[in-house]
């Protein structure tokens, strides 16, 4: 997968630049959910590795489910384990955090901007972007909405955002008339356009509207990277505290 290399490069890079060892396991397409399964189990087992992540998406003969879930969940850098939402569900926030909505969170606070009271809006409900994208806003006291495909009016829901979130997987589709005057929008989409270039789920000219609104590429995706370095360290922090 064309992209899935881009981003295994960049995680390399990223854990070279901050000092972290890192192994990389290329499977072959037609490799078996049972090869897999047991390198993860190896994996598990291994005490020199403290996280595990498994790049998606994979073939379609493979259960992701079925493979994320059998990651140890204090080795679950990704924070997509059913375990670790759940402890997000419930606001305990002491297991590994999905990357992508952390580095959202992450980069609100590094410009000052509190949620707390705030009307927000994600577009889109996967389970690694919108469902904990919208626990973290809802632990932060933002008023939360969640919208999705199947939303009605889902322009004039978002013209009541002061935060949204676009992570619909749809190219520029959240254009200005989506978006109250000096709102903040985080753009998560990222996808190439037919001339080649990199484009997010929202539209240029958002910035006609927004008072602030993330680039693509540069913007939620290295912050995606820095989380998933401290959801690392940390889940070795935590291995060593209770050895």
């Amino acid at each position: 997968n064309p992209a899935s290399k881009v981003y295994v490069a960049n995680k390399i890079k990223a854990c070279n630049t901050v000092g972290f060892h890192s192994m990389t396991h290329k499977l072959e397409d037609s490799s078996s959910e049972e090869e897999l399964l047991s390198l993860i189990d190896n994996l598990n087992k291994d005490e020199s590795i403290d996280g595990i992540l498994v790049q998606l998406p994979l073939p379609k003969h493979i259960n992701e489910l079925k493979i994320i879930n059998a990651i140890a969940p204090e080795k679950d850098v990704d924070g997509f384990l059913a375990h670790n939402l759940g402890t997000l569900a419930t606001g305990e926030l002491n297991s590994a955090i999905a990357c992508t909505p952390f580095g959202v969170m992450a980069l609100l606070y590094a410009y000052g901007i509190d949620p707390s009271g705030k009307n927000s809006v994600v577009i889109g409900r996967s389970n690694i972007v919108g469902k904990p994208m919208s626990l973290l806003l809802l632990s932060a006291d933002a008023t939360v909405t969640m919208a999705h495909s199947k939303t009605q009016n889902l322009i004039q829901i978002c013209q009541n955002a002061d935060i949204l979130v676009a992570a619909a997987g749809q190219p520029e589709m959240v254009t200005k008339d989506f978006i109250k005057k000096d709102a903040i929008v985080i753009d998560v989409g990222i996808h190439r356009k037919e001339n080649g270039k990199l484009c997010g789920d929202t539209h240029q000219n958002a910035k006609e509207i927004a008072s602030a609104l993330t680039p693509v590429p540069g913007g939620v995706g290295p912050m995606t990277i820095a989380m998933l370095m401290l959801n690392t360290a940390l889940a070795a922090w935590n291995k060593d505290r209770k050895s």
